[in-house]
């Protein structure tokens, strides 16, 4: 039996500039792509609609049709990963495995894991950088300590980035292996997949879920968007912002030729594609942060945490339109714009003491570009208790904020259509009230620090 090469697809569902699958190909034997649809994460989803596990089915299902036009084809199999792996290594000889690099507790767990029954037959397991530009410990303080404020750190990561991209030309980019600037061309190499005719995909159904009706955003956006997102992006009535996310988070296009295009035309945008790098290498760093606010003084507060007005926080009924707009947005479409982000979670936070966990796992749930590293980040920073984060004593106005970012109500009336009318509810707690009482609360959990 022929002896080949694993390729594991996880968070890089794409051929093209994908820094492991590049590494496969180039090795001495076949490559054979996998894809497991893991029971691990599918168990604890919880709803059968699930618009991510649609798109994800979609993506491989897409995948599949451009290595068969290439003479193969990809292993998708359902389970859990090392039970998967067992049976993939009683069905083929396995000379090598490549992947990249997750940085999930749980998904470092999992490799270990694998990497570990790999091992047990000799079998080598290489993982590579992709999803992010610098990782762990490629940007640190002079003292070789991570970061944990982001101005500092996005001026270290522009300037690396610069010494890196001295001696690049034109020319040589497809001999380079330079960090962002199409390291990865794989097309001269797909001649060594593996030729397989096409196997079957588990279909959704047989997985417990169903396609879903909640639409993707595309894998483009315009030049214009980019030029201009620093004007617009902080207007949720306008389709100022790119809505890559879910993009960015499986892989489907590379964050390579994103930054290249932000180096570009718009630094702004670059900023946010470091603030991705700047979450992911906090969450290596710190992985307690996953479970625990990063200053573990935070943890001592005394959350109301009454379920009640939690309801109506996730349901957009709070009598604050901006917020309950988002909220909406988000339960109706997976997505909810960046700005009103940081207003709702501040919200939930600060004028009804709920903890920040409780918040970040209900956007864990709804958000098609939910990332763990970036959706604990921005929980964290608009509670106070995270990394860069804003003071405590900052408490966003929903009216100022309404003010500011949609004064004439346009997000607002395509969200709330009864606002202004009768049947909208008054708000549900006294701004001035509910920041006085955010403060003393904090002051006591603080109090001797």
């Amino acid at each position: 039996m022929q002896a080949i090469t694993l390729f594991w697809f996880r968070r890089d569902l794409r051929l093209q500039d994908n820094a492991g699958l590049y590494h496969a190909l180039k090795s001495k034997f076949p490559v054979q792509p996998v894809f497991i649809f893991d029971t691990d994460i599918l168990d604890h989803l919880g709803d059968p609609e699930d618009a991510r596990v649609s798109f994800l089915h979609q993506r491989i299902t897409e995948l599949q049709l451009e290595l068969n036009a290439l003479g193969s084809s990809i292993l998708v199999r359902y389970g859990k990963s090392a039970e998967v792996w067992a049976e993939i290594l009683q069905d083929f000889v396995v000379a090598e495995v490549y992947t990249n690099h997750d940085y999930e507790p749980r998904a470092i767990q999992r490799d270990e894991q694998v990497k570990s029954l790999l091992a047990e037959q000799n079998i080598p397991f290489f993982s590579f950088k992709d999803q992010v530009i610098f990782e762990k410990l490629e940007v640190t303080k002079p003292d070789g300590k991570p970061y944990t404020v982001f101005t500092p750190y996005s001026r270290t990561w522009k300037n690396k980035l610069a010494s890196q991209m001295e001696s690049f030309s034109e020319d040589g980019a497809k001999k380079s292996l330079s960090v962002f600037l199409k390291p990865y061309p794989c097309a001269e190499y797909f001649s060594n997949f593996w030729p397989t005719e096409s196997m079957p995909l588990p279909a959704l159904s047989a997985m417990g879920f169903k396609a879903s009706n909640i639409g993707i955003p595309p894998t483009t956006i315009s030049q214009g968007l980019i030029k201009t997102y620093d004007k617009t992006r902080d207007f949720p009535y306008l389709q100022g912002t790119s809505r890559l996310g879910i993009h960015f988070r499986f892989g489907t296009i590379s964050i390579r030729e994103k930054a290249r295009r932000a180096l570009e035309l718009n630094e702004t945008f670059l900023n946010e594609l470091i603030w991705r790098d700047f979450y992911a290498q906090i969450l290596f760093n710190f992985p307690h942060v996953a479970t625990r606010s990063f200053r573990p003084e935070y943890d001592r507060i005394e959350w109301r945490n009454n379920e009640q007005e939690f309801e109506k926080w996730c349901t957009g009924k709070t009598g604050y339109p901006i917020v309950d707009a988002g909220m909406r947005e988000l339960n109706a479409t997976g997505f909810m714009h960046n700005r009103v982000r940081m207003i709702t979670a501040s919200f939930l936070t600060k004028h009804l003491l709920i903890d920040w966990r409780w918040g970040e796992a209900y956007f864990a749930k709804k958000l098609l570009d939910f990332d763990l590293a970036s959706n604990n980040g921005g929980w964290q920073w608009a509670a106070g208790c995270g990394t860069d984060a804003a003071p405590y004593f900052r408490v966003f106005s929903p009216a100022a904020q309404q003010e500011k970012f949609d004064p004439e109500y346009k997000y607002v009336r395509k969200w709330v259509p009864e606002y202004g009318t009768p049947a909208y509810p008054k708000p549900m707690v006294d701004h001035k009230f509910a920041r006085e009482r955010c403060l003393e609360v904090y002051k006591i959990a603080l109090k001797g620090i």
